[in-house]
């Protein structure tokens, strides 16, 4: 194993631990505006310490995808100079830009979000965790932008062979930006969406936090309801912008090898074992046609084969043709699970049908599969290229020794497994917990301290042991 191999394996391994918490942060910090402003708006104390639980997940999660951030922005100086020497110019200010916009006024409010409940007004807490959710999604907006060029670059000038920006907007708004940013927040979305429901499904299973895990749920299902059908809509989009501008990409994660011939159109390969040294398929299942309905909305459509090009500008088949079906296929389950839940909550048995709580258990960490299985297809099929027909993966890389780079991948390894380890297994032990009754803080009122008027609690929330004596007793058991 070379030290291109082994820079591509830390990368791919660094940026699959990375991708996971911004993802869930993401969506989750739109969940927390969502929580607080009902609290807001109802006064009902069951919102308040959802709001108070989750918060403890988001901030958890948010500095683990801190300090995986951190670690893969060394990468770029360390296993990929070239690639920074020659692309710096473009990459670096779509890169200080996400830190300019989105982080520092995630930084600013976050502080506020975490710790100032009860120290500063009402309006101005549900501002700052307001503020926070706009953070994470201006950071996605940059990065996407930066990883989108690099699929589909243009609005720059070679000199040298070194990258120089000519058009921003052109750069920013580059041709697979749209679907791209449109496609990634929606799988955030999605991702949270099932780990609220999951966990909801989880609580209603075991006959606790009753109240609170029926919002949880019935919010899940309504929200996945809406957005998984147009996740399918915008990928059905990007897959029509990766066939025009990287084709071979798109031929990948069909293993389309062969054209079949004039109006013969092109199959849908529901399942095969891609033999890249023969170049066919083995095994293979196929319905004739449907694959070019799917990819060109035509009966007869066709699409540009892996053959069309050397074996040499052809990225690696097989996992991005498995990648693909696993992202599609997490989307199947999805909504047909959304289906059920629309049809059990119509007929009044949304929480008490156990196969279906079951399946929302079994779908808790669906969303995060998905992702990654997307970001595979992504960007091993990119290769060979680091920026797209332009600057190729082995060029890249840095002039390292080969042992240099697998001594720094096994200290990862073992770092993150320690640190990463430590902090999903703390994750684990809050969502096991669920909501607790959050004390009032304190209120000024005639200049001295008192504890502000408890509010009222659901008479459900009460039978489910979810307050006072009776909840406390149930989290200790």
């Amino acid at each position: 194993m070379d030290a291109l191999l082994l820079s591509r394996i830390q990368f791919g391994f660094v940026i699959s631990f990375h991708i996971l918490f911004p993802a869930f942060t993401i969506g989750l910090a739109s969940w927390l505006a969502f929580v607080e402003g009902q609290w807001l708006r109802t006064r009902d104390t069951v919102w308040r310490d959802l709001y108070f639980f989750w918060t403890k997940v988001f901030a958890v999660s948010f500095g683990m995808g801190v300090v995986s951030g951190i670690v893969m922005s060394f990468q770029f100086g360390t296993n990929w100079a070239v690639l920074s020497e020659q692309a710096g110019n473009i990459l670096g200010p779509l890169l200080s830009y996400e830190v300019l916009t989105a982080f520092f006024l995630e930084a600013t409010f976050l502080g506020v979000m975490l710790f100032g409940w009860g120290r500063v007004s009402e309006k101005l807490h549900f501002l700052a965790t307001c503020m926070v959710a706009l953070g994470t999604l201006i950071s996605t907006f940059w990065i996407i932008s930066a990883n989108s060029w690099m699929q589909t670059p243009q609005g720059y000038t070679l000199v040298d062979g070194v990258f120089h920006p000519a058009d921003w907007s052109a750069i920013i708004f580059n041709p697979s930006f749209p679907y791209r940013l449109a496609h990634m927040v929606l799988a955030a979305f999605i991702t949270t969406c099932f780990v609220i429901g999951g966990t909801a499904a989880a609580y209603l299973y075991r006959g606790v936090h009753r109240e609170a895990a029926r919002r949880m749920l019935r919010m899940a299902v309504l929200f996945a309801a809406i957005t998984v059908p147009v996740q399918i809509f915008v990928g059905d989009l990007h897959g029509l912008n990766v066939g025009e501008h990287q084709p071979v990409k798109l031929a990948a994660m069909e293993a389309h090898w062969e054209s079949e011939g004039p109006g013969e159109g092109v199959p849908l390969v529901v399942f095969a074992v891609p033999n890249e040294r023969e170049e066919r398929n083995d095994y293979e299942v196929a319905i004739p046609r449907v694959g070019s309905l799917i990819l060109t909305h035509s009966w007869d459509g066709e699409i540009e084969p892996l053959t069309a090009v050397p074996a040499s500008e052809r990225p690696p088949v097989k996992p991005v043709f498995y990648a693909f079906r696993v992202m599609v296929g997490l989307g199947v389950l999805m909504l047909l699970l959304v289906l059920a839940s629309l049809w059990a909550w119509w007929r009044k048995r949304l929480y008490d049908t156990r196969w279906l709580l079951a399946g929302w258990r079994a779908m808790t960490l669906s969303g995060f599969v998905a992702i990654l299985a997307g970001w595979y297809v992504v960007e091993i099929g990119r290769q060979p290229w680091v920026i797209h027909g332009l600057l190729r993966t082995a060029d890249a890389v840095s002039p390292v020794a080969a042992a240099a780079v697998l001594t720094s991948l096994v200290v990862y390894a073992i770092a993150y497994a320690i640190v990463f380890g430590a902090g999903s297994w703390y994750l684990f032990k809050l969502l096991r917990k669920g909501p607790v009754p959050h004390e009032p803080p304190l209120s000024q009122e005639g200049g001295e301290k008192t504890p502000m008027r408890p509010l009222s609690v659901p008479d459900e929330s009460i039978e489910d042991g979810e307050t006072g004596a009776t909840g406390r007793q149930e989290d200790a058991r």
